[in-house]
């Protein structure tokens, strides 16, 4: 199979990639690594066997023209679409560059599909935002939209652009609504991923921030169990469109997970509390049953599991002399 992934240097976008290689598909990864890491890629751009002659990278902006002559170019089977501005508080204070990245961006893509004549294309939406809050969780795909921030718009609005490009032109669109995604080469630095954040800040022995008071609530998916959805969906009959959700159904505090990780670590130190920040949701959980039916997708990680594996990651990442990861 013949794949494109945008957003192939990021977190969930590259453990695609290397899934998609491990299965033996051909792929094309396209990033402007401004927030992607080419690091992510070192391996299966250095021909390392398992990509050899399978896998390019195209340095190049999805709001650029040149996507056009790229998706025709490679013909692909199957496209993913993970690139995306993926900061909350960054959509609140410039809402028009999300708007660009997140709405112009797929709009981009859209019109390069169906010029290239492709079918299938795979768009990582935002479970954890679109429903904003709910009444009964976990909610399911029935359930109202509601977003409350620039950011969840905009990755909506990539939805609905999807659904009507499958009405006009024949597009077999699946969004995956995906609940908060951990794991492995989430960047430690960054705002999105409590886990990875903590986790990087309590093994540096830098304070934990906590922004309201712990009770906030999330439904975290591990990256490994949110690729197979991915891979799924790729391979699933053209028959089979729509939005499904990708979650586990549970809810789990900051809170809690600070303890987690902090138990991993053997760690002590309280975090200390600053302001909600706007645009946030207090909880948010989602029922995931749609996909096990129509993918034959559920999660298998669980989150103590994946706090340990990422925890794991997290220190060799942070400090590759580290003892602690030998044999993990």
């Amino acid at each position: 199979m013949r794949t494109l992934v945008t957003g192939a240097a990021g977190f969930i976008g590259s453990t695609l990639v290397h899934r998609l290689l491990a299965d033996g598909h051909q792929v094309i990864g396209v990033d402007n690594v401004s927030t992607g890491n080419a690091a992510n890629l070192e391996a299966v751009l250095g021909g390392n066997g398992l990509s050899t002659g399978r896998f390019t990278l195209v340095q190049v902006d999805i709001q650029a023209p040149e996507l056009t002559d790229i998706v025709a170019g490679t013909n692909p089977d199957v496209i993913f679409h993970l690139a995306a501005h993926v900061d909350l508080t960054g959509s609140v204070s410039d809402p028009q560059f999300d708007a660009r990245s997140n709405v112009l961006g797929t709009i981009n893509l859209c019109e390069a599909t169906r010029r290239g004549g492709v079918k299938r294309i795979v768009y990582a939406a935002s479970g954890g935002s679109r429903y904003g809050t709910p009444t009964r969780l976990p909610v399911d795909e029935s359930a109202p939209v509601g977003p409350l921030s620039p950011y969840a718009v905009a990755k909506l609005a990539g939805e609905l652009y999807l659904r009507a490009y499958a009405g006009m032109y024949g597009l077999a669109p699946i969004c995956l609504a995906l609940a908060n995604v951990y794991g492995p080469r989430q960047n430690p630095h960054g705002e999105a991923g409590v886990i990875a954040v903590f986790g990087s800040a309590l093994i540096a022995g830098r304070p934990v921030t906590v922004y309201g008071d712990g009770t906030a609530a999330r439904d975290y998916v591990y990256v490994d169990d949110v690729v197979d959805a991915f891979v799924r969906a790729g391979e699933a009959p053209l028959s089979v469109t729509g939005t499904y959700n990708i979650g586990t159904g549970r809810q789990t505090t900051v809170a809690e997970v600070h303890r987690m990780i902090s138990s991993v670590l053997d760690e002590s130190a309280p975090p200390r509390y600053a302001a909600a920040r706007a645009g946030e949701l207090h909880a948010i959980a989602l029922d995931a049953s749609r996909a096990e039916e129509a993918l034959g997708w559920k999660p298998t990680v669980d989150i103590v599991e994946g706090i340990e594996r990422t925890v794991h990651w997290l220190r060799a990442a942070l400090d590759p002399d580290s003892s602690a990861i030998v044999g993990a």
